[in-house]
């Protein structure tokens, strides 16, 4: 399945199964007395940070960046879903290099000038009750795009000359043939890379964010390691499963060197390429006991993003077998995401075991107050987790 298909195949699922709720919150039924604990709103320990329920917002690229620079824009996004309920905030992939984006118009952390705007955001996130966290990335050969909202030229890549940069992989292969030839990493700049990570960790910490996400998924730079359809090394990074997950496992220890001790690291990660020779679930497993062996606190499975060919299953529930069975067989604790839009959906996920965490993409640009909805219908014996500012005039919440 090639990306504008599955993107499609995505946004012709969500939009199906976010239409179920309609009508107004306080005209519900379960405006009424609560009904007791609920998974969904239970407060969440990773390490010294306690989040106020397992709802967390998906890292999603806004693409409205100059130089790396936060804007309003910024503060606006994750305010309002920080307003509006979730415990958990986390920024979207964040260049640790600058030629490390997707697009020359994405978020960065290369620098410490980065610092103050994203304080400004994650201090507005806080004194409204959410955590924050970041996900430090590298783009790999999938660097130097176009924007998805930009009209469509005859190539979705940005040319030196026009402000991209050559992009970089394990190897020089293009991804599927398409965009500029990436240059092979030396074992050198490798090791810078993972460097970078670490610096960008810190200035993370100073920014504000109360944990990290390391970015190994969706056939970026990490994930780019991992997959053999995309690492045909045959250095010390390439080959076997210990040679492929080196530079994972080596960015897992710097980033946890510089991080306090109280600070949770995550890790997302590509469960599977969902193609025959590619990585697979049982090598995510695999995978995730040396993570969790290294001080990694959760696993963030989504997956696929290394080949345009496969076959994905897209619908409700998708990926979560993929964060059931790594919190089963590796004994770490995971978060679900993909298509997840419904408070039942979510409850069942987490009161069954097959997750600790729930993490919603799409369904919280629609509803930035999805947390609250979810509190109306589920009824929890919890207060709403909406800003006080908005809780007083709501008619489900004055009758508690």
């Amino acid at each position: 399945m090639d990306r504008r298909n599955f993107c499609g195949s995505v946004l012709a699922a969500g939009v199906a199964a976010a239409t179920g709720v309609k009508k107004g919150l306080g005209a519900t039924p379960s405006a009424g007395r609560p009904t007791g604990p609920s998974a969904l709103f239970s407060p969440l320990e990773l390490r010294g940070v306690t989040l106020r329920n397992r709802i967390a917002m998906s890292p999603m690229c806004q693409y409205s960046c100059e130089d790396g620079f936060a804007t309003d824009w910024h503060l606006a996004h994750y305010g309002a879903r920080a307003i509006g309920g979730a415990g958990l905030l986390i920024a979207e992939a964040t260049g640790v290099v600058p030629e490390g984006r997707i697009t020359p118009n994405c978020l960065g952390i290369w620098k410490d000038e980065h610092v103050p705007a994203l304080r400004r955001m994650t201090d507005f996130v806080r004194s409204h009750g959410a955590a924050s966290g970041i996900q430090l990335a590298h783009a790999g050969v999938k660097a130097s795009r176009r924007r998805p909202f930009e009209p469509r030229s005859e190539t979705s890549f940005v040319p030196p000359e026009r402000g991209g940069w050559e992009p970089v992989g394990p190897t020089g292969r293009r991804f599927n043939g398409d965009g500029m030839p990436p240059r092979a990493l030396t074992v050198e700049e490798i090791h810078s890379i993972t460097a970078a990570f670490a610096a960008a960790a810190q200035r993370a910490v100073a920014a504000g964010f109360d944990l990290v996400e390391l970015h190994f998924a969706h056939g970026y730079l990490g994930h780019s390691f991992l997959s053999p359809l995309m690492n045909t090394r045959d250095d010390a990074y390439g080959g076997s499963f210990e040679n492929r997950t080196r530079f994972l496992l080596e960015t897992v220890r710097a980033v946890r060197a510089v991080l306090p001790e109280e600070a949770p690291l995550l890790v997302r990660v590509s469960g599977t390429d969902w193609v025959e020779g590619g990585w697979t679930l049982e090598d995510s497993v695999e995978a995730s006991k040396l993570m969790k062996a290294e001080g990694v606190d959760l696993v963030d499975c989504s997956s696929g993003g290394a080949t345009r060919n496969a076959q994905i299953p897209v619908g409700p529930d998708y990926q979560v077998p993929l964060a059931e069975r790594i919190r089963r067989d590796a004994g770490i604790p995971t978060g679900a995401v993909g298509m997840i839009t419904e408070p039942a959906q979510a409850e069942a996920i987490l009161a069954e075991g097959r997750a600790d965490l729930i993490l919603i993409g799409r369904q919280l640009l629609r509803e930035p107050y999805w947390a609250h909805r979810a509190w109306a219908e589920l009824r929890p014996d919890a207060p709403s987790p909406i800003a006080r500012e908005y809780a007083w005039a709501l008619a489900e919440t004055r009758r508690r």
